[in-house]
């Protein structure tokens, strides 16, 4: 009895090498995670394995094709995160969220989410007044807020953008940084000025900047104030006290829009500090018209070692966390009280 399944899948020349990667790579990942064999051939590729596996490289293919199509780069990240789809057979939502263009950079670039919980993250921020996006390093948290609010500033939806966050990193001190006030903070929004430069390009960014249409500046700015009609980012929102993120939301005006974004693993705050952010989620979860975007190690969209990282700390901290008191207290670096005796 012959339990293998043979399909034949044309490729059309000019998609090959984005399908098939340098030196095939891409073709030797799907090999080994589908447990079939794929053989690349005269513009398509002969499938040969168990009906399971080759069912699902067929459809894996199939999807691939489609993605190539729209003129996506196809990259080891986005093969591997096909096929964790493919495996949970919601291969489907990768066309559904390939769909979403959310903008165009000034080099015409468009800007759409990733994976599914990017997707999400977006359909939160257009469908409520305040979203919180929270995740780990590489998510595109920071950057597809950015390109949310350059949307709809563009489209008139808002008047203006404000992008804060707060002037604390690894402990570091403003007043031990040289120059002027200016030249204390910006390192610290130096990457909201790169997505800005990114998507909107630096002559729009400056004119619309001297217009006091676009504003950044550190979070300590925003006490006093009420926004009305503005695209808000709170950048960082894990080093924020609970005070501070309590006088960032009642900033807000009418027409407003907010993005709250953090990881809640990279706190740099004094230790004893609580963190705004986790007060604010615990406080403000059950309101209807505040969404929550919890990403994960599954929507890293930079380099795969990056996602690896992630899945690795986030083992170590499990493991941790389910330890004696006195192993927590090693791991976060804290002395370790004795028994007196």
């Amino acid at each position: 009895m012959n339990d293998r399944q043979e399909y034949l899948i044309e490729i059309p020349s000019e998609h090959a090498k984005n399908i098939f990667g340098q030196f095939d790579t891409h073709l030797r990942k799907i090999e080994r995670s589908l447990g079939v064999s794929v053989v690349a051939r005269d513009g398509s590729v002969r499938i040969t394995g168990d009906p399971g596996g080759a069912e699902k490289a067929k459809k894996l293919f199939a999807m691939l094709l489609a993605l190539s199509s729209r003129g996506n780069t196809l990259t080891e990240q986005n093969i591997d995160y096909s096929l964790s789809l493919l495996k949970e057979d919601r291969q489907n939502e990768m066309i559904a969220v390939d769909s979403d263009i959310i903008v165009h950079t000034a080099a015409g670039r468009p800007v759409k989410p990733k994976t599914v919980g990017q997707k999400e993250y977006v359909d939160s921020i257009r469908n409520n007044m305040i979203t919180f996006g929270i995740g780990p390093a590489g998510t595109g948290k920071t950057y597809l807020a950015m390109a949310m609010a350059i949307s709809m500033f563009r489209n008139d939806e808002v008047s203006r953008i404000i992008l804060t966050r707060p002037a604390i990193e690894a402990g570091e001190k403003l007043g031990f940084l040289p120059g002027d006030l200016q030249s204390k903070i910006d390192p610290y929004l130096r990457p909201l000025y790169d997505a800005l430069y990114e998507i909107m390009g630096a002559d729009a960014f400056l004119k619309n900047s001297e217009k006091g249409l676009i504003e950044v500046a550190p979070l300590a700015y925003m006490r006093g104030r009420t926004l009305d009609n503005a695209f808000i980012i709170l950048d960082e929102a894990q080093n924020t006290t609970p005070s501070q993120m309590k006088m960032f939301l009642t900033r807000i005006g009418f027409g407003s829009h907010v993005v709250v974004t953090g990881d809640r693993t990279q706190k740099d705050l004094p230790p004893g500090t609580s963190s705004g952010l986790d007060v604010a989620v615990r406080v403000l979860r059950k309101i209807d018209e505040i969404g929550f975007t919890e990403l994960t190690s599954r929507d890293v969209v930079r380099h795969p070692l990056v996602q690896k990282i992630v899945e690795a700390y986030e083992k170590f901290e499990a493991r941790s966390a389910e330890g004696t008191p006195k192993r927590r207290r090693a791991v976060a670096g804290m002395p370790v009280r004795k028994n007196k005796l």
